[in-house]
C-alpha cells in the first residue's frame, strides 16, 4: 500500500520514522511519501519538503511567513492528491495537519488517520468537530485523552506511548557508562544537571538564559545543555559565551542517564526525563507571563501543561510557567531535588507509578497493526 505520512518538527520525525518501520514489517510492499524529516529519509521513500521548511512559532514568526506557510499547504495538498496513497497519515502538529485533513477529506475519498492525536483537550477544544469531519480515524499515545474523546462520542484508539519504546530500545541497546559519556565530551567528574531548553529557536531563545542563570548557583554540579535536532552548534555561542555550560548534541538519552536532575521545557522531553527517572522543574518562559498566567487559568481547560502531571493526573514535578518562571523559583525547586532526599524519592515513585500507566513498549507496531487491519476491511 501507498503511505502518505505529514509530521512538522523532530519529535513527529522520530515517531513517524519508527511507525514506518512497523508498517514495513506488516507491509512489505509498503511506499512512503512525507513532508518530514532525516529519520523518516533513512527509512526510506520520497521526502516532499523537510520539516525545518514548516516550522514556525509564535504569533510574529508566523505571520511574518504567511506566504510560505499558505505555499507550503497548496503544496501538500496537491501532492497528496496527485500521489493517491492509500491512506494520509498525519502527525501531531494541528494547524497545518487539521486543514490538509479538511482539504483531502473535502476532495478526495482517501482515509485520514491521525497518529498522535491533536492536544484539542487544553485548549481549541472547538476543534473536534473538524475531528468528526475531516479525520477517519485517532490513534492515541496519551491514555487520558480516550476518556476525553470518548466524552465526546468519538473513539479513539491507545496505542501506547512511543517515547516508552524510544526509550526501552536506547537502554536495551546502549551500555556507556557515566564515565565513558563525560570522557567521550570531554566534560568533568562532577554530577550532572541536564538543560533541555527546548527544540526551537523561540523557546531556546525564551528559556535557556534563566535555566543557566538558576542552575550555574548549583555548588558541585556541570551543567550540560541538550543540543536540539536542527538548530546549528552557533545559534547556541551567544548564550554560553562566559558560561560554564557544555552542549552535547545528538546524545539527548545519554545526558538523562547520566543527569542527577534537570530543568526542562515543557513538551515530550518531560515525558522523556520521567521515563529515565530524572527529578525535573518544568520551566517554560512566555512574554508578557502576568497576562499569560491569567489567559492560562480562564482559557485552559487543563490544570497542567506538562505530560508527566497530566498523566499522572496532579502535580507531581513543579511546573514553572510564564510569570511563575524566574531565577529565584529555578533555583529554589532545583536545589529541593538536588538536596532534599524525600523530594527526589517521591517524585520518583509517582514516575513509576506514571511508567505503569502509559504501558508496555509497542505503541509503533501495535498502531501499524492496527491501522492496516482497518484499511484491509
Amino acid at each position: 500500500m501507498k503511505y502518505y505520512l505529514i509530521v512538522g518538527e523532530a519529535s513527529g520525525d522520530l515517531h513517524a520514522s519508527n511507525l514506518m518501520r512497523a508498517l514495513k514489517q506488516e507491509d512489505a510492499d509498503a511506499e512512503f511519501r512525507f513532508f518530514g524529516g532525516d529519520l523518516m529519509t533513512d527509512v526510506g521513500g520520497t521526502r516532499v519538503k523537510h520539516y525545518k521548511e514548516l516550522a514556525y512559532m509564535g504569533f510574529v514568526p508566523v505571520l511574518l511567513h504567511l506566504r510560505t506557510i499558505f505555499s507550503n499547504m497548496k503544496r501538500c495538498k496537491e501532492d497528496v492528491v496527485s500521489w493517491r496513497p492509500d491512506v494520509l497519515i498525519l502527525v501531531d502538529y494541528p494547524g497545518f495537519n487539521l486543514s490538509i485533513a479538511k482539504y483531502v477529506k473535502a476532495h478526495t475519498h482517501i482515509p485520514v488517520y491521525y497518529y498522535i492525536s491533536p492536544k484539542i483537550w487544553a485548549w481549541k477544544e472547538y476543534r473536534i468537530k473538524n475531528i468528526r469531519r475531516d479525520v477517519d480515524e485517532l490513534f492515541s499515545v496519551l491514555p487520558f485523552e480516550v476518556d476525553f474523546y470518548r466524552r465526546h462520542h468519538y473513539p479513539i484508539h491507545y496505542v501506547g506511548n512511543p517515547c516508552v519504546d524510544a526509550v526501552a530500545r536506547f537502554v536495551s541497546s546502549t551500555r556507556q557508562t557515566f564515565e565513558e559519556f563525560v570522557t567521550q565530551n570531554r566534560l568533568s567528574d562532577k554530577p550532572v544537571i541536564a538543560l533541555l531548553a527546548g527544540s526551537r529557536k523561540q523557546e531556546i531563545k525564551d528559556n535557556l538564559p534563566d535555566m543557566i542563570r538558576a542552575a550555574s548557583r548549583m555548588e558541585g554540579y556541570q551543567l550540560v545543555l541538550a543540543g536540539a535536532p536542527g538548530i546549528d552548534a552557533s545559534y547556541y555561542d551567544s548564550y554560553l559565551k562566559g558560561t560554564p555550560v557544555k552542549v552535547v548534541f545528538g546524545q539527548t538519552y545519554s545526558l538523562l542517564r547520566a543527569a542527577k536532575a534537570a530543568l526542562v521545557t515543557s513538551g515530550t522531553a518531560t515525558l522523556e526525563t520521567a521515563l529515565f527517572r530524572v527529578p525535573q522543574v518544568v520551566c517554560y518562559h512566555t512574554p508578557m507571563g502576568r497576562i499569560i498566567s491569567f489567559l492560562r487559568r480562564h482559557i485552559l481547560k487543563v490544570k497542567y501543561v506538562s505530560l508527566v502531571n497530566l498523566i499522572a493526573g496532579k502535580e507531581v514535578v513543579r511546573e514553572l510557567v510564564a510569570d511563575t518562571m524566574t531565577v529565584k523559583n529555578m533555583e529554589r525547586e532545583l536545589r529541593s531535588l538536588l538536596f532534599d532526599e524525600q523530594a527526589s524519592r517521591m517524585m520518583l515513585e509517582e514516575y513509576d507509578r506514571i511508567i505503569g500507566i502509559l504501558g508496555s513498549p509497542g505503541a509503533s507496531e501495535r498502531a501499524a497493526h492496527k491501522m492496516i487491519a482497518l484499511l484491509n476491511k
